[in-house]
Parts: structure tokens; sequence; C-alpha cells
């Protein structure tokens, strides 16, 4: 259970900032809570880790476009759609990339049961908000992009990168979304939560999921992945009593039976060092002659 506790803390804060951002659109621009949880994310990152070299990675600034960006797609998601059906929506690619990496049965399987709870969401929301069905997918893919980058940027910098990517999302995001958090400066309560926010979205679950992955095998970190669809779905309906529909239900359903399906691709055993070579016996230098004799 101790392995798993930093998991449940990331699961339940992932979706809880998210929840309590929705509450604070009343006060402050969807775009303006993005820019303060981005800041507000950045500014720890920075202040903890200082991570000025990472800034020059070509892999971390991609990434931290795409961070920006994807924020944004996100929380104008979720302001025309309930938590829950964006969260599923954006753990499609999640599998797509899991079938794509190891074609196997069981992720076949997985993307058969993804797809369709995925079309039950969107089929839901369609006619009425079709501008939100097309910001949850974009979020979707943004996300894979997010997911492709942040591994392959861990091995080169790991939280770090994370830190620099903060940072590099914060100047991205500034011109796009700045101008809809200035008013929440003048609001004290409004900065406050923008804040909150921020440390609830970015930085407890993004720590947490760090020192989850250290403790926990892969197969069991993809496994309880399949929660996470769940507990939007339970934060939507404590936080935002969002009462999801049949539909919706299904949906969520076959997507959190495929996430727990799916298995990401092994990676290749590491090759074994080649063997040492013995030297031969010419090579073998003859040692002088000394003037004792040895014991017969």
């Amino acid at each position: 259970m101790a392995a798993r506790l930093p998991f449940l803390v990331s699961a339940v804060f992932h979706y809880l900032g998210p929840a309590f951002a929705v509450l604070l659109f009343v006060r402050v621009d969807v775009l303006g809570v993005a820019w303060l949880r981005i800041a507000a994310a950045a500014a720890v990152f920075a202040l903890w880790r200082r991570p000025w070299h990472a800034c020059r990675n070509p892999v971390v600034i991609a990434w931290g476009v795409v961070l920006a960006v994807m924020n944004c797609c996100f929380y104008l998601a979720i302001d025309r759609l309930p938590l829950a059906t964006v969260a599923a929506i954006e753990f499609l690619p999640v599998i797509v990339l899991a079938a794509l990496g190891a074609r196997s049965r069981r992720n076949a399987a997985a993307l058969a049961l993804a797809v369709p709870g995925v079309y039950l969401l969107t089929g839901v929301h369609l006619e009425g908000e079709a501008l939100g069905v097309a910001l949850a997918l974009a979020n979707a893919g943004l996300f894979a992009a997010y997911i492709v980058l942040a591994h392959k940027a861990a091995g080169d910098d790991g939280i770090d990168g994370l830190a620099a990517a903060m940072l590099i999302a914060l100047a991205v995001v500034t011109p796009l979304a700045g101008w809809a958090a200035v008013p929440a400066f003048a609001d004290p309560v409004a900065l406050a939560a923008g804040v909150g926010v921020g440390l609830c979205s970015s930085v407890i679950p993004y720590v947490a999921d760090q020192i989850a992955m250290a403790r926990l095998s892969r197969a069991a970190y993809a496994l309880m992945v399949s929660l996470l669809p769940a507990t939007a779905t339970v934060v939507g309906l404590i936080v935002l009593t969002q009462v999801p529909s049949p539909a919706e239900a299904a949906g969520i359903a076959l997507v959190i039976a495929g996430v727990a399906l799916h298995r990401e691709p092994t990676p290749p055993p590491a090759a074994p060092p080649p063997p040492r070579r013995r030297p031969s016996p010419a090579a073998t230098p003859i040692p002088a002659a000394s003037g004792t004799r040895g014991r017969p």
C-alpha cells in the first residue's frame, strides 16, 4: 500500500485541481485560469530546481510548447464538457500509442474497448457542444505528443526537464492567455485560488508521479493509470455535481476497461557486455631470469 500511496495522491490531485479551476471560472476567464496554473507551477519549479541548463534542450522546448497549448485546450474543453468526459477522451491516445508500440492481441482488445467508449462520449455531446468535443480531441492529441516528448526528455534531464518545460510553457502561454489573467491581480481571492490550482494540478501530481514510477513496477503503474478516468468521474460528481448520463457512464466504463487492459511496450533487454579476450601465450611477457632458483 505504501508503494501505491504516491500514485493515489497523484490520481486525486490530477483532477481535483481542474475541478477547482471550473469553480474559479466565474471569477476569472478560462484562459486566465490556464495562465495562472502554468505561472504558479513554473514559479515553484524555478525556485526549487533552477533548471536553466535544460532550457536549451530542443525536446524540452517542444515539450513546453505542447504543455502550454494543451493546458489551454483542456481548460476550454472542461468549461464546455463534464470533467469525466474530457478525461476519458484524453486517454484514447495512451492506448493508441501502446497499441502502436506493442502490437499484441491484448492492446488490440484494449483499443477495441476504448474507441467505442470515446465514440459514446463524443456522440452524447457532438450536437450540443461540437466545439467542446473538438477541444477535447485536440487536448487528447496534444496529450499524446506530451507523453512522447516527456519520455524523450526524462532520460536527459529528469525532473529538471519538466521544470524547464514549465518555464517555456509560461513564455508561450503569456501572449495567448496572459491578458485574461490580469483581472485576477485585483482580486486576492481569485489570485490565491489560481495559485492553488497550479499547485494542485501541476506540482503535487507531477512530483507524486515521479515517486510512484520509482516505487511501482511498469505493469503495476500501467494498471493503476486506469483509475484516472474513474477518479475524474468521482471528483466531477463530488466537487462539481456532474452526474454522468447512462451513455456517458457506459463510455467512461469502456475507456477504463481499455486503459486497464492495455500494456506499454517492454523495452528491449540491454545487450550483454562483449566477452573479455584472454591474452594469448605469445603476448604474455616472460619474466626475466633471477639469480636464485626456485624450490624443486
